[in-house]
């Protein structure tokens, strides 16, 4: 079993840590994405770029580095699901290739949500949405939209996905503490 476990956590965590956001602004536009707007790799801040194309295709590639590994840690290693996907999501917020400075996570969190439950990816993605609408903030809208779907996660009465989706809440939470005080 530690064979399958780091397994998963090292393979769920390379994959997190493909720094999609600056390869792609680097293929690209020939731009370093850490000198742009926010420095952060992530898509929103690829978008301020003035690339709407690289930017899309940022979150996408963000997406399914989350959803990979989950997806393949479901098939081979259920019990070690939320350990993929916790792995995927620190590899995106914690890049060993950039010296631990990467994204802010969300979108590498929507794509662990579509491999763990189409139901919390619809709810998700709706409440961002709304969320965005109402306050123009994507900050806001993702930490709003992570607590609901912890919030509604209870519902299961599963400790193991309420943990999950509590620490996840907890991450998101902290990679936008600067947001929150620029917002505040």
């Amino acid at each position: 079993m530690i064979y399958e476990t780091s397994l998963a956590f090292f393979l769920s965590y390379l994959s997190g840590s493909i720094p999609f956001g600056l390869l792609l602004t680097k293929f690209f536009l020939n731009k370093d994405i850490r000198k742009i707007g926010s420095k952060n790799i992530g898509a929103t801040n690829v978008l301020r770029s003035g690339n709407k194309f690289v930017a899309l295709l940022t979150l996408i590639m963000d997406v399914c580095k989350g959803l990979a590994p989950v997806l393949i840690t479901k098939n081979y290693f259920p019990d070690l699901i939320y350990l993929s996907a916790l792995s995927a999501l620190l590899g995106h917020i914690f890049p060993v290739w950039l010296k631990f400075k990467g994204g802010k996570g969300v979108a590498t969190y929507l794509g662990i949500l579509f491999a763990l439950s189409l139901k919390f990816t619809i709810i998700f993605c709706v409440c961002w949405i709304l969320t965005a609408l109402i306050t123009k903030y994507s900050s806001v809208s993702s930490i709003i939209s992570t607590l609901i779907i912890f919030l509604i996660s209870f519902m299961n009465k599963d400790f193991e996905i309420n943990s999950f989706f509590f620490i996840t809440f907890v991450i998101v939470l902290y990679t936008h503490r600067e947001n929150i005080l620029r917002i505040k």
